[in-house]
């Protein structure tokens, strides 16, 4: 059994599991406790964490497992309708669960931890790393089950001390580990029960159930509708995949949610007909099954932006001091106003639109106004400050990263109540936020303050699960303003057509854009190695160093592992006597899923290994360096969204048709801001992922949950 932890698998399908899935994100990690003088150097990750799990914690104090009550008229039939019958019987109290999802049976184990992400490492605060003698009595159980030792560390983290009997009394809790799928899972449960093992298992059931909705999480969905959960699970060879969901929600692994569909027309309807529509009236709804974790993040976030939208904005300044800073701010005038009146507004546009963000994060410090800005990575914090005019422009606004500011290691810190202490908060790179960040923004916003997200809609979605600026957008709940600034030159004019399905000709007489045409991945490698290394210093004037490289996958003979291998070869030859690393390699480095900083490794020593990020020393012990640290001379679209390189080499192998999508080709090709080379061996597969491959959709509750909280616009 050859195992690792997944990555992202948004090309993937429920159940049907990717081995180097398109489209990834970087590799999952996060920082471990820092000891003495290395939690300078460490604090930014670990007090990120803390601060989520705060944050989280103070979610579920409020939403207190909410669950979207049943929309009066709305009628469900079949499966779907007795499932979620039983569901509310046994939330109610009604019924008890046994009575309920089952025949009377036996009483069954304790029920095991419910479903989570994995992450590499506990969050501060979470118990110890599992104890020695844990670590080995596990390692005796997967020796015995003919599964890898190595998991034996993981397995022990993620289910605790008494691990070994737990894998015991239920080898399929293997699954919950990272990389684990349902057919090494199934394998080790044969090792180790014998004829007792057999496919309607109910014990393989919930947890296959739980691996499925994990994987839909990492592919972008928040819930699974109920239809597709039940055939991913047919597909899995679970011979009843109702009762398996059943089983699941009943032990509390997962919960159930209906939604109201809004057909077209459908409010028009009833005024036409003078309002006499009845309340009686059947409204479609769809049933979905999701994990707690993010179901109580989308409800969160549905929350905090109902309550921005819904309430008054602090008043600062009169209406003449807006209109006054409005009239002299140009194109970002009517930016200006909209602030000036509502909690909530959205406004999109490419790199150039930034300027106007920028000049209202001036004109509300001006105003005195504690405002600030977020970015997703420290190069786009540094971008933005530089396009402010500095870090405190205008009187007061000042730029952070969005992790910087949830941890407190950036950004105004927190009043008295816990919120941010601030006016007005300005989100960059809107599109990259994941449901989850997302709740702990809006939550740690104070009531009165303003919210501004803004971004490309053409780029890739977030990382993690959700599409939060997509589910806005689509929503029209507050004021949507498009930027009129497009990007200038070649490049501008290349993404702008990208944006709208074309992949035109441009002139290029700088050489800001260049095709090299290969025929096939071995040729690929070798030509980005030479462009990096020679070509572009030479004719374009941008160091290695300031050279980016974009592929689809992280496998294959042309993803960021071979391109990664060949560049370092080429540019810091060395033995990699530091866990594969050398100083002065160029990595990736993963302080939290979904988020990639790039940075430069400086040594290592017996703490672990030494690395500089955007100026920043950071220390990534030994036994993690593995999970959180990849060579990042090559990324992936995803670990590249957020930042900008004056040179970007785009490689597209042969075998990279599958993976390539309009929104994938439009972030690649959008991160260069002087230069961007294109090894191109995928032929027609290109023009055709332009004009008629979109965004995969993702299954979300957003949009549903903010509907009866907001009022509709006239």
């Amino acid at each position: 059994m050859s195992t690792e932890p997944p990555e992202s698998t948004e090309d993937a399908e429920p159940g049907t599991p990717a081995d180097e899935p398109a489209g990834t994100e970087g590799p999952e990690g996060t920082a471990p406790a820092a000891e003495g003088d290395a939690a300078k150097q460490l604090s930014e990750a670990e007090a990120e964490l803390a601060a989520q799990r705060l944050e989280r914690e103070r979610i579920e104090r409020r939403k207190a497992e909410k669950q979207a009550p049943v929309a009066a008229g709305a009628k469900l039939s079949g499966k779907a309708a007795d499932l979620l019958a039983a569901v509310r019987a046994v939330e109610s109290g009604a019924k008890p669960a046994a009575t309920v999802f089952s025949e009377p049976e036996p009483p069954r184990r304790p029920a095991p931890e419910p479903v989570r992400r994995l992450e590499p490492v506990a969050e501060p605060g979470a118990p110890a790393a599992p104890a020695a003698e844990s670590v080995e009595a596990v390692r005796g159980v997967l020796t015995e089950g003919g599964a890898p030792e190595g998991l034996a560390p993981q397995v022990a983290a993620v289910l605790g001390e008494t691990a070994a009997q737990a894998l015991r009394e239920d080898p399929w809790q293997l699954l919950r580990v990272a990389g684990v799928r349902p057919e090494q899972a199934d394998g080790f449960a044969r090792a180790l029960l014998g004829a007792e093992c057999a496919p309607d298992d109910e014990r393989r059931g919930r947890a296959v159930t739980g691996w499925l909705l994990e994987q839909a999480a990492i592919a972008g969905h928040t819930a699974l509708e109920l239809p597709a959960l039940t055939a991913a699970l047919a597909r899995q060879g679970v011979p009843d995949p109702d009762a398996a969901v059943q089983d699941t929600l009943a032990e509390g692994e997962a919960l159930a949610f209906q939604d109201a569909l809004e057909e077209p027309g459908a409010q028009a309807a009833p005024a036409a007909a003078g309002g006499g529509a009845g309340e009686d009236e059947e409204r479609p709804v769809r049933v979905l099954v999701g994990l707690e974790r993010y179901a109580l993040a989308e409800e969160s976030l549905a929350d905090g932006l109902a309550r921005l939208i819904n309430s008054a904005p602090k008043q600062d300044g009169s209406a003449e001091d807006w209109e006054g800073a409005a009239s002299g701010a140009g194109s970002a005038a009517e930016l200006i106003r909209a602030v000036a009146a509502h909690g909530l507004v959205l406004h999109t546009g490419g790199e150039a639109s930034l300027a106007e963000p920028a000049a209202l994060l001036r004109a509300a410090g001006a105003l005195g106004l504690r405002a600030w800005a977020a970015a997703h990575t420290p190069g786009g914090r540094d971008r933005f400050t530089a396009l402010s005019d500095g870090p405190d422009a205008g009187g007061g606004g000042t730029v952070a990263t969005v992790a910087g500011l949830l941890s407190g290691a950036e950004g105004p810190g927190r009043d008295a109540d816990g919120a941010l202490d601030l006016d007005l908060l300005i989100v960059l790179d809107a599109p990259v936020l994941d449901v989850e960040t997302a709740a702990l923004l809006t939550e740690s916003l104070p009531d009165g303050a303003r919210l501004v997200l803004a971004g490309d809609p053409g780029v890739l979605w977030s990382a993690g699960p959700g599409r939060v600026f997509a589910d806005l957008l689509a929503a029209r709940v507050c004021p949507q303003l498009a930027s009129r600034r497009p990007d200038p030159g070649p490049l501008g004019e290349l993404v702008s057509g990208i944006g709208i399905g074309e992949l035109n000709q441009v002139e290029a007489p700088g050489k800001e854009v260049v095709i090299v045409p290969v025929r096939d991945a071995g040729e690929a490698v070798h030509r980005t190695v030479q462009l990096v290394a020679d070509s572009v210093p030479r004719a374009i004037g941008v160091s290695p160093e300031d050279t980016q490289v974009i592929t689809p996958g992280h496998g294959g003979a042309a993803g960021t592992r071979a391109l990664n291998a060949a560049l370092k070869e080429r540019l810091n030859p060395g033995p990699g006597r530091f866990g594969g690393f050398d100083p002065g390699d160029r990595v990736a480095y993963s302080p939290a899923p979904g988020r990639t900083v790039p940075g430069q490794v400086v040594g290592a020593d017996t703490e672990g290994l030494r690395l500089t990020c955007a100026g920043e020393a950071v220390l990534v012990p030994r036994a993690r360096v593995e999970q959180s640290v990849r060579h990042g001379w090559a990324l992936t679209a995803h670990q590249a969204a957020g930042g900008r390189w004056p040179a970007v080499v785009v490689v597209l192998p042969g075998d990279a048709a599958q993976a390539l999508s309009r929104p994938w080709v439009y972030t690649a090709f959008s991160r260069a801001d002087r230069h961007l080379s294109v090894v191109h061996g995928v032929e027609q597969a290109l023009p055709r992922a332009v004009a008629e491959v979109p965004a995969k959709p993702r299954t979300t509750r957003l949009a549903a949950l903010l509907r009866p909280q907001v009022p509709t616009p006239a």
